[in-house]
């Protein structure tokens, strides 16, 4: 979309036709929903009757930890439906004149002299064909057909730490809020999404995966009746799906190189706990078009370009992931992490700063700090809560 907004001549394939759903954690945090405002779509999303996110809450048992998860200027998140946000996205990218080939299967990512020069594949009326470009983007995915063809460079790599898994709800009310439930090694995360539905994720260890794969739906409901409250709320609703998922591995790619790059989770995944995926797709969207135009113009040779895209990547997200992983381990926090959370029971400022935190709104480096974790700490001590 924006590659062709800016008059470039974009071919889009995907093996999916639309609406498609994708399993996913769909939740689009504040700094997505700006995004999508950058791009005029973030009306269009809250037209389709996606229902609003203005309150992420945190549940310790005896407390909560309720907070706004973004900025004055864009104070709310959404958990919109694949089915509905994707087809948003390629109806944009269609305006804007790309062109289009849905139910569309690449079998050969076309190399030449180190090169890569295009694609090979399979149109839904089964023609055969073979499309030339001038870089190949692989917004493919973790299994990234791209990735797999020219093998970059991993870093920064940590195995599956989680066992994700999803289910949708009818008749489970969540008044604009975003759940997740502290749970000892286990995780609960819920959120109101299209069609009066509700998304209840659960998560058990990486290594309970083997044992708890052939009965998800009795390791689902486990996880659930460990938050008694949430329990009851649930089992007056209505199961509508199944339950499915998948475990996430954690790693940077380096995103591009000769006539390629890639974009999203075909360049940098984490596990789904922070649910970060679309945010950083969306991020990555933006610069990744900025890099290549600023190749194709001129005003900077594609390595330099590229170069600058990936450090800017790994930048902004390293704070991310690196608590993303620590969070997926599921283990207790540490006497200074919980001593943290009970200083800030009452300080609606840390609370809101915590839940930014965990949108990404805030880095957790910058909230983690050892001066802001003071001042948390010493209003406490104080009784002077802002």
């Amino acid at each position: 979309m924006l590659l062709a907004r800016k008059g470039y001549r974009v071919l889009l394939v995907d093996r999916a036709t639309f609406p498609s759903d994708t399993i996913s954690t769909h939740v689009v945090h504040p700094l997505a929903v700006s995004a999508l405002r950058r791009w005029g779509l973030a009306e269009a999303l809250a037209a389709t009757g996606c229902p609003p996110i203005a309150t992420y809450a945190f549940h310790f048992g005896k407390f909560v930890l309720a907070g706004t998860p973004g900025t004055a200027d864009e104070p709310i998140a959404y958990c919109p439906r694949r089915i509905i946000l994707d087809k948003l996205l390629l109806d944009a990218a269609a305006a804007a004149g790309a062109e289009i080939r849905e139910g569309f299967v690449v079998e050969e990512i076309v190399v030449e002299d180190g090169r890569v020069v295009g694609i090979k594949g399979r149109s839904k009326q089964g023609t055969r064909v073979t499309e030339r470009a001038a870089v190949v983007v692989g917004a493919d995915g973790r299994n990234s057909i791209v990735a797999n063809a020219v093998a970059p460079q991993k870093y920064n790599e940590q195995p599956a730490l989680l066992a994700p898994y999803y289910l949708y709800c009818s008749g489970l009310p969540m008044a604009g809020r975003y759940e997740t439930y502290m749970l000892r090694n286990r995780g609960l995360a819920v959120a109101p999404t299209h069609d009066g539905l509700t998304i209840v994720i659960v998560a058990w260890p990486y290594a309970e995966f083997a044992a708890n794969k052939h009965d998800l739906e009795s390791s689902a409901l486990a996880v659930i009746d460990l938050a008694p409250e949430f329990a009851e709320r649930f089992r007056a609703a209505k199961r509508e799906t199944r339950v499915f998922g998948m475990p996430t591995p954690n790693y940077f790619r380096k995103p591009y190189g000769p006539g390629w790059t890639l974009v999203g989770d075909a360049g940098y995944i984490r596990d789904p706990i922070t649910a970060q995926g679309i945010r950083d797709a969306f991020r990555d969207a933006e610069a990744c078009a900025l890099a290549l135009d600023q190749s194709f113009g001129g005003a900077s040779s594609y390595e330099n370009a590229m170069s600058n895209y990936q450090r800017s990547r790994d930048a902004s997200v390293l704070s991310m992931y690196e608590y993303t992983c620590k969070f997926a381990t599921l283990q207790a926090p540490s006497p200074e992490m919980r001593q943290l959370f009970k200083a800030m029971r009452g300080n609606q400022q840390a609370m809101d700063d915590f839940a930014r935190m965990n949108a990404g709104t805030v880095s957790p480096a910058e909230f983690l700090a050892q001066h802001n974790v003071s001042a948390i700490m010493a209003a406490a001590s104080a009784g002077n809560h802002r």
